[in-house]
């Protein structure tokens, strides 16, 4: 199998996952199971922090339309999306999208299951699933109303309306808009600021929140108390209080442990 996404560990702690399919990075079958394969990766040996990207001008154009027949090609198509995107979202560490140019369909759906996005001012978002005369199958519906609200997504999904940077961060689909020739940059930055952070705790964050939006508030405050307790048995918990009483806030040394 020719690798099609490219997983780079660099020194600094943070994981770089890019996708390698010219020439628009389509989410064929093989593509999708490598995702999901690097995702598990990244889940047993976890870095500090997670970015992932694509081509310059086609973050991921969406799903390999050739691939397409009737309802019994269906099911496995959106089983495989849904196995490699629930992967992507269930890294215990942050995982940052860098978006430039087109991040369309399955390719949308691939930054909505990143934790923050980072957009080049070229970027742009959609889910044009309706042209075809279908839905999102990649987790689009659920994960798009849950980052701008669900009048909002069913307006883009029902029209299938591209959305470009500046429309994306005011509308809560992109966190930050850059510079495209400043996009890299950014995420690594970001990517590299967290990795030197209390990863244990930031893990118990990401935990906190994404299984709190799917239970009550009360079960979701009950679900933060727990991880509270728990983030006290870290070393790091124990390190930056010692840090915080002796020096201030802001100057402890953290070992992710």
């Amino acid at each position: 199998m020719s690798e099609l996404v490219h997983l780079e560990r660099r020194p600094d702690g943070v994981a770089v996952l890019t996708l390698n399919n010219p020439k628009v990075n389509a989410l064929k079958a093989d593509l999708l199971d490598q995702i999901h394969a690097a995702a598990l990766d990244l889940t047993v040996n976890p870095p500090g922090a997670v970015v992932v990207t694509g081509g310059e001008r086609i973050f991921a154009a969406g799903a390999d339309i050739s691939e397409f027949g009737g309802p019994d090609e269906a099911g496995p198509i959106t089983a495989r999306f849904h196995r490699a995107l629930d992967a992507v979202a269930a890294i215990p560490r942050f995982v940052i999208a860098a978006v430039s140019g087109y991040a369309l369909g399955g390719g949308c759906e691939l930054a909505l299951s990143c934790d923050y996005r980072i957009a080049g001012e070229r970027a742009v978002f959609g889910q044009p699933e309706i042209l075809l005369g279908i839905i999102p199958g990649g987790g689009g519906t659920q994960r798009l109303a849950r980052a701008v609200g669900a009048s909002r997504a069913k307006e883009l999904c029902i029209t299938g309306r591209q959305v470009k940077a500046d429309e994306a961060l005011r509308i809560g689909l992109a966190d930050e808009v850059v510079a495209n020739e400043q996009l890299h940059e950014r995420a690594l930055g970001l990517a590299a600021e967290v990795a030197k952070g209390a990863l244990v705790a930031g893990a118990y964050c990401k935990q906190a929140i994404d299984q709190g939006l799917s239970l009550s508030l009360a079960d979701g405050l009950l679900l933060e108390q727990r991880l509270f307790v728990e983030s006290f048995r870290t070393q790091d918990s124990k390190i930056g209080v010692k840090s915080f009483l002796e020096s201030g806030p802001g100057k402890a040394g953290f070992t992710g442990r």
